[in-house]
């Protein structure tokens, strides 16, 4: 029974991911004075990028072929370590902040890979610059992450989460500056403005956007889903970790089902800040990334050493 939940709620991490992104561009449309999609567009995009047939370059090899689906399935198991709707589930074991860090870098890699495996010019340079972000990217999030995982004593997401509603509704100022630097290093892991704009072509502003330009049919349809995992595996680590209450601690339909409701709120919630944030901001030139992730890190380790000074000398 448990691990039949444990697979529903890896399912639901893969079809509400598109839902979230559909809800995301509504609200960004809204704030513009813009006609608004409807909220199951992604669906629809992903289903007819499906049913056509990927056009593939004489020059790719096996693995741009092969890298959509390693990078899909390589989120779709990172959303499976991560408590969505009920912690201590069987996945909670496996539910470590380095195991989620190793798979991201994991799909990063392929991604990067792909890009530059068929040789255009603007492949190339959309690997070289995402690598540079998750280079500055990926300390933010560990020194962010591990903020809590000193609270907690633990590495484990389940394991802390649960210590954090036991705790109950503290006020503590580590958690305040690790929730800022997770929220900075979610825009840029997830390709979001100020750092970059998904729904840009202009060859001097692309990062993800010039690594899938090759791609096309099935094949863009997993890498365009993946990215949408992503951004719920953001939304769902800012919501579940800082936010914890209303995940079900117990495996009753009624405790599960509030934490589906509250999960769902929440997400609604991030979803129509990101909108406003990207709303008023402009995105940023490449050479002040390293600037704003550089803040991120700074963020993160002054929550580290308040927790050390505040919280843990008590």
């Amino acid at each position: 029974m448990l691990w039949i939940l444990a697979i529903i709620q890896t399912l639901l991490f893969v079809a509400l991911a598109p839902l979230l992104a559909g809800w995301l561009k509504w609200c960004k449309c809204r704030l513009q004075n813009r006609r608004a999609p409807s909220l199951f567009q992604p669906y629809k995009d992903l289903l007819k990028l499906i049913r056509k047939q990927p056009v593939v370059s004489e020059h790719a090899s096996w693995l741009f072929t092969k890298a959509p689906f390693i990078i899909f399935s390589a989120t779709v198991l990172a959303a499976s370590v991560v408590p969505l709707i009920a912690v201590d589930l069987p996945t909670s074991a496996s539910a470590d902040v380095i195991v989620l860090v190793g798979f991201f870098a994991f799909a990063r890699f392929f991604l990067a890979l792909a890009g530059l495996d068929v040789g255009t010019a603007f492949g190339g340079m959309g690997s070289s610059r995402e690598m540079t972000i998750s280079s500055l990217a990926e300390p933010a999030m560990l020194m962010a992450i591990f903020t809590l995982t000193m609270t907690a004593s633990t590495t484990n997401l389940s394991f802390a989460i649960s210590h954090v509603l036991e705790q109950g509704l503290v006020l503590r100022p580590s958690f305040v500056f690790a929730l800022f630097a997770l929220l900075l290093v979610a825009v840029a892991e997830t390709g979001r403005v100020p750092v970059d704009n998904p729904s840009t072509h202009l060859e001097l502003t692309m990062i993800h956007e010039a690594m899938i330009l090759e791609y096309s049919g099935r094949h863009l349809a997993l890498i365009e889903w993946a990215s949408q995992l992503k951004l719920m595996l953001y939304g769902v680590l800012i919501a579940n970790i800082f936010l914890p209450w209303g995940i079900a601690q117990t495996q009753d339909l009624n405790a599960l089902g509030v934490g589906l409701l509250a999960i769902l709120g929440k997400l609604a919630v991030l979803a129509i800040v990101l909108a406003i944030t990207e709303t008023l901001l402009a995105k940023m030139r490449l050479f002040r990334v390293q600037e704003f992730l550089g803040f991120a890190y700074l963020l993160g380790l002054l929550g580290m050493l308040s927790h050390i000074i505040l919280e843990a000398s008590r």
